[in-house]
């Protein structure tokens, strides 16, 4: 299976980078699943969809919340994002993460 391609903004590429986020959350769906996003899974982090500022690593566990239960700072960047709280959310934490050398 191919390394899972996840574009990030500048601010959640440099919060994994520096170790202050280990969790990815995306809307439950076709694109982020059980199927698309199984543990063991390689993954690469990207700062936009250039070629420089990835990252590698690896799933070590996903799950599927409502987007409700969760706590005060994910629900309001859930709402931010996507309107509402009323979705569920997949929840995709990553490890082992390490830069990818451009060559």
């Amino acid at each position: 299976m191919k390394p899972l391609f996840v574009p990030l903004n500048a601010n959640p590429y440099d919060q994994f980078a520096d170790g202050t986020k280990t969790d990815e959350l995306r809307r439950y769906g076709p694109r982020w699943n059980e199927n698309t996003c199984p543990t063991g899974r390689k993954v690469t982090l990207s700062r936009g969809y250039g070629k420089k500022n990835r990252m590698s690593g690896v799933i070590w566990r996903f799950y599927k919340q409502h987007g409700s239960l969760f706590g005060s700072t994910y629900k309001e960047s859930i709402k931010r994002i996507y309107g509402t709280l009323d979705i569920e959310i997949a929840v995709i934490s990553i490890t082992n993460l390490e830069k990818i050398e451009n060559v």
